[in-house]
């Protein structure tokens, strides 16, 4: 029989021989569980295209699965207050846009985060490409058209954007305070919805990202009128730019991977590593360029600064088209 001391030593030293491998478990390296991508808009816009892009080649660099996670709503405030207060252990992430991380804070007044205080840079994604489009059966063929039908019968025109706040949005704003016209915008839940009711006719025009509209003038369902960049485009050289009607008229749309605030050092460094392999493969960056966004991976320190300063660029812009948060 065995006596109840050795069978207590017995327990004692199983317990000694499971701590250490409970305290292993513990501090397994990261990451050791699918990774969350919180995407602000709904499955089918352009931010959601370009994220599911760099999916497979992330976790295949990661060694587990990228989850996409559309949170659409408020411009996309909803999924980056998500990920504000998300856990900051590394499965948790937000691909921002210039809307939500730049626009926001100047468009609402009643957020209850800052994005520069309560995120965390990861890595810039990608500059996206928007393009002027109107439905098939419209009438114009040049922004002229557009300003001339604006301006004979104001507050009738309407454009679609994938949410208040966000490039397509402040570009109509722009549209319209540059033009002197008056129109009428109409926000969605994300650049999918949008698209859909603009090859429906429902809506007149929108500021839409390539990835989301080429595809559709290439079908014959939308028209390309113009693009919002200083330059003319190399992909489209016979496209004029809006600034060829309204001079000095520019707005730019990007992509970034940020997490919430206390994310470890060593996490960020190797997120953005991997975001910087995944951009630079050929695959990828060919299926980006594809969808019209150019892939512009950064470092963490330059995507805070870049943010800094969209932030101070857009707000003068904001307060002065009027635009206002519905």
């Amino acid at each position: 029989m065995l006596h109840r001391r050795t069978l207590l030593g017995a327990g004692l030293g199983g317990l000694a021989l499971s701590i250490p491998a409970l305290r292993a478990r513990a501090q397994a390296p990261w990451p050791n569980k699918p990774i969350r991508i919180v995407v602000g808009f709904a499955a089918g816009g352009a931010t959601d295209i370009s994220t599911r892009v760099m999916q497979q080649k992330l976790g295949a660099l990661l060694g587990q699965p990228i989850v996409i996670d559309n949170r659409p709503g408020a411009g996309g405030n909803l999924a980056t207050d998500l990920v504000v207060h998300a856990q900051p252990d590394g499965y948790t992430f937000l691909m921002g846009t210039i809307g939500a991380l730049a626009i926001n804070p100047t468009l609402y007044s009643n957020l209850n985060f800052d994005p520069q205080a309560d995120l965390v840079p990861v890595s810039m994604a990608g500059n996206v490409l928007n393009v002027l489009v109107v439905p098939a059966d419209r009438p114009w063929r040049s922004v002229a058209d557009l300003i001339a039908a604006a301006k004979a019968a104001p507050d009738t025109i309407t454009y679609g954007s994938s949410g208040v706040g966000g490039a397509g949005h402040l570009a109509g704003a722009l549209l319209d305070q540059m033009a002197g016209v008056k129109t009428v915008h109409v926000p969605y839940r994300g650049g999918g919805p949008m698209m859909t009711d603009l090859m429906g006719g429902k809506v007149d025009y929108a500021f839409s990202t390539a990835p989301t509209a080429l595809p559709q003038v290439q079908s014959g369902k939308l028209r390309l009128l113009a693009v919002p960049t200083a330059q003319r485009i190399r992909s489209h050289p016979n496209t004029p730019t809006v600034a060829e009607t309204l001079p000095g008229y520019e707005v730019q749309n990007w992509y970034a991977l940020v997490g919430p605030k206390g994310l470890p050092p060593a996490i960020v460094t190797r997120m953005n590593a991997a975001m910087r392999e995944a951009l630079a493969d050929p695959t990828v960056s060919a299926a980006l360029e594809g969808q019209g966004v150019e892939p512009m991976p950064t470092s963490p320190e330059d995507l805070a600064r870049f943010i800094r300063e969209e932030t101070a660029k857009w707000a003068p812009i904001v307060r002065t088209t009027g635009a206002k948060a519905e």
